[in-house]
């Protein structure tokens, strides 16, 4: 095994490493031998001696070095063969379920910087990170190898890969990868476009919840679904025997493949807007329209704790819109995708959005990621998902 240079933590920094938190600030180490090149595989120790782990080091990011193991072995095939197959039977009952499903989901499948999500026969990989891009080589064949895809799409994200100094990347790098994938989740149909959408292309995590909203419809039901994107909420609520369901997103493309998911479900009373969803809300109220279920889906409201605050009360405001739009008895489903808002914000929201509208609200349920997305308890950051289903009162 090539030698590799040694980091030596500070002791806070070791006791999170030990505990199996995989990330290492700047700030906590205490000294780096020799200079090191961005993506490196060093040792590491704590302060004493004692050895910590293997992990990747990039003096240009924040999070210096991100862990790979703590056992002294080689990063090499084996290593990462192991992980990918560890990762395939975390996931094995969910080919009865989808055809889509996210394979490998960073820190929390201990491949820290890479996310790979499958769509029937094609992978769509990120590679995010200095350490994962030094790794390229041995994570394409062993994917191929593993999982044997007939394409591999990469769509890595430039917000990622300019903090780690890398440019970056989409491009096919395996196989034959089609304009559009079909896909399956449940009883319902959707066309992937993975050069148009929207990070790997399918919001995979929303699975469950899903189909978890869609189980309150009932025949007769009208749903509004905010913040559409392709219309997997909608598409859903409409299979279950929605009366009429409109899907409302600002993207034109995404509004364009969702028409297409609904031909292909070949369903009726689905209908599509394009709109601002606070501006829709309003308008939708000023006109008198009404419904049994709204789902609220946003996209990040906070992308640090600084902007906390201005995301519950984007939150606020939007939850007492859509229960102004409920009818009696009426169920709202809302999420939130950033790390920065915790389910106890979304309940303060709600709570305020109750009292501006003096109506009260029972919580139906608590919804996270679906399990393709672990939430692993010593890395908070792997939990980012979070949703309420809320009743409005009859």
């Amino acid at each position: 095994m090539k030698i590799m240079k040694k980091v030596i933590v500070k002791i806070s920094a070791a006791g999170k490493i030990t505990s199996g938190f995989p990330w290492i600030y700047r700030n906590e180490i205490m000294t780096i031998e020799e200079p090191v090149e961005p993506g490196e595989l060093v040792r590491l120790y704590a302060r004493g001696g004692a050895f910590l782990g293997i992990g990747y080091v990039n003096p240009l990011s924040q999070i210096t070095v991100r862990v790979l193991c703590p056992e002294d072995r080689p990063i090499d095939t084996e290593f990462l063969r192991g992980k990918i197959s560890k990762a395939l039977e975390k996931r094995h009952e969910l080919p009865t379920i989808t055809t889509a499903y996210r394979l490998i989901h960073a820190e929390a499948d201990e491949l820290p910087g890479l996310v790979v999500d499958r769509y029937a026969g094609i992978l769509a990989v990120q590679i995010n990170t200095a350490g994962m891009e030094r790794l390229r080589p041995l994570i394409l064949s062993c994917l191929v190898e593993t999982v044997k895809p007939d394409g591999i799409y990469e769509k890595s994200e430039e917000k990622f890969r300019s903090r780690e100094g890398l440019p970056t990347e989409e491009k096919v790098l395996h196989g034959r990868v089609p304009e559009s994938i079909l896909i399956e989740e449940y009883s319902a149909r959707f066309i992937v476009r993975l050069r148009e959408s929207q990070k790997t292309g399918f919001y995979l995590d929303q699975r469950r919840n899903r189909q978890r909203a869609a189980s309150y419809v009932r025949a007769g039901f009208d749903v509004l679904d905010l913040f559409s994107n392709t219309g997997g909420f909608g598409i859903h609520a409409a299979l279950r025997g929605a009366r009429s369901v409109r899907l409302v997103d600002i993207s034109a493309a995404a509004l364009e493949q969702a028409e297409e998911n609904i031909r292909l479900n070949q369903l009726e009373g689905v209908e599509t807007a394009r709109a601002d969803a606070f501006d829709h809300i309003r308008e939708a109220y000023e006109k008198g329209r009404f419904f049994d279920l709204i789902i609220v889906d946003p996209p990040s409201f906070a992308q640090t704790r600084r902007t906390r605050e201005s995301a519950v009360r984007a939150f606020r405001q939007l939850i007492a819109g859509c229960l102004r739009l409920l009818r009696g008895g009426g169920v709202l489903a809302v999420f939130s995708c950033s790390q920065s808002v915790s389910m106890e914000d979304l309940k303060e929201a709600s709570l305020k959005a109750s009292g501006d509208t003096g109506l009260k609200l029972d919580i139906l349920d608590y919804l996270l990621q679906d399990i393709d997305h672990p939430v692993r308890l010593h890395i908070p950051s792997s939990l980012y998902l979070k949703g309420l289903l809320i009743r409005k009162e009859v």
